[in-house]
């Protein structure tokens, strides 16, 4: 367990990537060029959010598979003890 959650923690540690489409890299240098880093801010933030937002979907709908599941089998372990 203690492995997983510092496997997760590394791999959500902030890195800086230049993975970038040829368009998006070509405005950026050319608004880097001009002085204007607020764009290329604004894009790598959403670089990572379409990154995270299908992890956090995955994680969300796990837990809420967990849950549902632990809940289910608790009643089913209260009607055993209730049918004896």
């Amino acid at each position: 367990m203690k492995k997983s959650i510092s496997i997760l923690l590394l791999a959500t540690m902030a890195t800086s990537a230049s993975a970038q489409c040829a368009m998006c890299r070509a405005t950026l240098e050319n608004n880097l060029s001009n002085g204007n880093i607020g764009i290329a801010a604004g894009i790598n933030l959403g670089i990572m959010y379409l990154f995270f937002a299908p992890y956090l979907a995955v994680a969300v709908i796990g837990y809420l598979w967990y849950r549902t599941s632990k809940v289910n089998e608790r009643k089913e372990l209260q009607n055993r003890t209730a049918l004896r």
